[in-house]
């Protein structure tokens, strides 16, 4: 099944997540990263997991493109906050290599806790008084936010319910059938309101 939302607000998302869960007696939301439906779990008690495939191909679209700024510390602003474009770049490789890994280990949790804080200094542009982020802010950005992902990322890791079930970790379930089930040409609005989630019964 396929549902059309009105918006992808996140009131919308968890009032609809809520009426479907109590349907089907759901344990556990499969989603994709849009805040909206962490709202969504959360507000309705349920586990969260964020799809690893489109956390993988964000993490790997980031990497690429922050790479070669990085590595000359193109803004001056890792210089500010006393990291080296050596380490900057080597931090950028770790978070890509945990992203392609997803374990839930105390390893893998104690690198995002060691490499967010050498960022955490990095300033905003309000701040600065400035428009655009800095290369420093971004990677505090960047590293926080994979870092509070992570227990929803790898959730796929542990078991649900009464079997221990084990979720594949990624939504292609969704996908799935909004490719059978939605017009080609509808599907940029089926992408923005309704796609990239399902719903696991605790049953």
């Amino acid at each position: 099944m396929v549902d059309i939302l009105d918006n992808g607000e996140a009131d919308t998302l968890q009032a609809w997540a809520k009426e479907v869960a109590e349907a089907v007696q759901v344990a556990v939301l499969v989603t994709d990263d849009a805040d909206g439906f962490k709202t969504a779990a959360d507000e309705n008690g349920l586990k969260h997991q964020v799809c690893k495939k489109h956390v993988l191909n964000n993490s790997e679209a980031w990497h690429e493109t922050m790479a070669p700024e990085l590595a000359h510390d193109a803004d001056g602003s890792l210089a500010e906050i006393g990291v080296t474009p050596e380490q900057a770049v080597a931090d950028n490789d770790e978070l890509l290599r945990l992203m392609h890994e997803c374990q839930l280990t105390p390893e893998a949790n104690a690198k995002l806790a060691k490499i967010h804080p050498r960022y955490a200094q990095a300033r905003s542009p309000k701040r600065l008084g400035q428009d655009k982020e800095t290369l420093a802010y971004r990677m505090r950005l960047f590293s926080l936010d994979r870092w509070n992902l992570w227990t929803r990322l790898t959730l796929h890791r542990t078991g649900y319910g009464p079997h221990a079930a084990r979720l594949d970790g990624a939504n292609n379930a969704t996908e799935r059938a909004i490719g059978w089930r939605v017009k080609e040409r509808y599907r940029p609005c089926a992408a923005t309101n309704a796609r990239l989630l399902y719903l696991v019964s605790a049953a």
